[in-house]
């Protein structure tokens, strides 16, 4: 149903995620920016396929999965770094993959405002 789009915008979301968790592990000032970081990016990957999307709820779920799973293995590699507690894998998720369905929806309205 949502195919290589989906893929590739959680594949885009992940790789910045990572290179975040990354930069944050050495740098304290980053890491202070982890939440509003990774739900942006997360925004980012829902926007890249929500264009793409037939219907809005479509929209809206695949944002959210590409928010979601970008969010949690990022999540993930900051946890195994030491940087960020085992309770944000959950609340961390959660609220990215509701910030990538928003995205999801802003990607799909924005072509039909602008056309």
């Amino acid at each position: 149903m949502f195919g290589n789009t989906l893929a590739r915008a959680t594949l885009i979301g992940l790789v910045l995620q990572l290179i975040m968790a990354a930069a944050g592990h050495f740098s304290p000032t980053v890491a202070q920016f982890f939440a509003i970081g990774g739900m942006l990016i997360s925004l980012l990957a829902g926007l890249v396929q929500g264009g793409s999307r037939p219907t809005w709820r479509a929209a809206a779920v695949g944002g959210a999965i590409a928010g979601g799973v970008c969010a949690l293995l990022g999540i993930l590699a900051s946890w195994i770094l030491g940087d960020v507690p085992a309770m944000i894998l959950a609340m961390g998720t959660a609220m990215s993959a509701f910030t990538g369905a928003i995205g999801g929806l802003i990607g799909w309205r924005l072509p039909r405002v602008l056309a």
